[in-house]
This record gives structure tokens, C-alpha cells and sequence, in this order.
């Protein structure tokens, strides 16, 4: 039997995330959470558990290899290709919860025409996390900190994963 290489997709990163912000049950709640069908929620966690960043059957994130993947894999897997100035949803360090403690001249935005913000576009990691700010706007605020990961410079990068630690937990003892 011919062994098959598992690329991740960029929707893969927000699917993890949101598992990791909080225990999942079904694929309906994360299909519901990010706005996508359940086949392609599923297919998401698969790929994760092939990766080895979702546990095999169990819905739950490997932790240790999540971080490791967002601190030091994210930026070159799916990197952020800052592009002409546009208005749209603040993200990065210009997004929650980053803007009050990094002030920076450049500002960075997934596009929406009625978005509240100008800044250089960033293509967000999926098309509908235009509407995670009103839809789940705890996991837009996780989404903003992997942006700075993807396109932050060494300090924004290191605040966002210390952001990332404290919100998600890790090195907290298990549940």
C-alpha cells in the first residue's frame, strides 16, 4: 500500500483554533461556529488528525504540537502577502486584542466593503472570518493573534503567542 502526503489547508488553522479555545462536540458546532458545511469541518479535522494536531477519533488538539506549529510553521505554511490599502476588519496587530498594546504606523484588514477599518489588505486564513467578529468574536480576537504570527514582526510575533498561550491555556494542567 502506497503511503499519500496530507497537506493542510489554510481553513485547517481556524478549525483547530476554535478546538482548541473549547471542547467540541460535533462537527455541526464547529460548522456552525465558522460558518462552513459539516462534510468540510469534518474533512478539516481528518487532515488536522493526520497532521498530528488533532488526537486520532477524540476531537482534541495536541496541544504541544498546535503551538509549535503556530509559532514557528504558521508564517511559511500560509503566509500573509500584505497588498493595497482597503477598508475592511482590523486583524494582525490592529485587531483585538493587539491594537491597545502595539501601535505600529501599518495597519492590516481582511476586506469587507462595511468594515470598520482601513489598512493594507491580508487574505484571511478562510473567507468567512470577515463575519467571525459578529458571529464568534472570541475566535476572530484568536484569529487576529495567528495573523500577527503570519505577519508580525518579532515583537508583534511574540506578544501574539504569549496572547495565544494565556487565552488558549496552554501549559495549563490537563482537564
Amino acid at each position: 500500500m502506497r503511503s499519500e502526503s496530507i497537506a493542510l489547508h489554510a481553513l485547517d488553522i481556524p478549525v483547530a483554533i476554535r478546538m482548541a479555545e473549547e471542547a467540541v462536540g460535533s462537527y455541526q458546532v464547529l460548522s456552525t461556529d465558522l460558518g462552513i458545511s459539516t462534510s468540510t469541518a469534518h474533512a478539516a479535522v481528518w487532515r488536522l488528525e493526520q497532521a498530528g494536531l488533532v488526537r486520532p477519533g477524540s476531537k482534541s488538539v495536541n496541544w504541544l504540537a498546535l503551538r509549535e506549529f503556530l509559532a514557528h510553521g504558521l508564517r511559511y505554511a500560509f503566509p500573509a502577502r500584505p497588498g493595497a490599502s482597503v477598508r475592511g476588519v482590523p486583524t494582525a496587530h490592529s485587531g483585538p486584542p493587539l491594537a491597545g498594546h502595539i501601535l505600529a504606523e501599518d495597519a492590516f484588514v481582511w476586506r469587507k466593503a462595511d468594515g470598520s477599518a482601513t489598512g493594507q489588505e491580508i487574505a484571511p486564513l478562510f473567507p468567512r472570518a470577515v463575519d467571525l467578529p459578529e458571529r464568534r468574536p472570541s475566535l476572530y480576537q484568536l484569529l487576529t493573534l495567528a495573523d500577527a504570527l503570519r505577519v508580525g514582526r518579532a515583537r508583534e510575533r511574540d506578544r501574539a503567542l504569549a496572547e495565544l498561550d494565556r487565552r488558549l491555556g496552554y501549559g495549563a494542567p490537563a482537564a
